[in-house]
């Protein structure tokens, strides 16, 4: 019985250490790289001026397209949170896009999910949103982070021992 109890201990511990990997955001290397580090209304409203800096920049994706030359997500920017994660409750202060030479599949880069993202700022476009001209800055992706959908204010970890019965 004892080493019943060990073994559920060591497995508990092991499980505990290893559940915040489970929500992990962008890696410590390429948060390394960032070189910008004023407001992203100050990026906006001078791209050129930090044109080849690197960038963590958050938001929740508007739109993903694809074409023979790049993908291209549309991003609402977020303010970010804890771990690097945008938070979904703040207000923006613009749009940006993450242009990059892979796919970027619109079936998994889904209207609505928030995203993380770090890249090089190659510089910006203007285009029509209604019938305003907006700039957006244009990010070349070093590495970016989809996050999974929140559930309604649930917590996305939980601890429990119990029995489940399916449907």
């Amino acid at each position: 019985m004892m080493a019943w109890r060990k073994t559920f201990c060591f497995i508990g511990i092991v499980g505990i250490l290893l559940a915040p990997a489970c929500t992990k955001g962008i890696s410590k290397q390429a948060r390394s790289r960032v070189t910008y580090s004023g407001t992203f209304s100050e990026l906006q409203e001078k791209p050129g001026k930090y044109t080849g800096e690197v960038v963590l920049l958050g938001g929740k994706i508007i739109e993903t397209q694809v074409n023979t030359e790049y993908s291209e997500i549309t991003v609402l920017q977020l303010p970010l949170g804890g771990g690097n994660r945008p938070r979904l409750e703040d207000q923006s202060k613009g749009r940006f896009l993450i242009r990059s030479k892979q796919l970027l599949d619109p079936a998994v880069y889904t209207e609505g999910l928030a995203i993380t993202v770090v890249g090089k700022l190659t510089g910006s476009e203007a285009r029509k949103v209604g019938e305003f001209t907006y700039v957006y800055p244009v990010l070349d992706p070093m590495e970016i982070k989809l996050w999974p959908k929140e559930r309604g204010g649930e917590p996305s970890v939980h601890f429990g021992i119990g029995v489940f019965k399916g449907f």
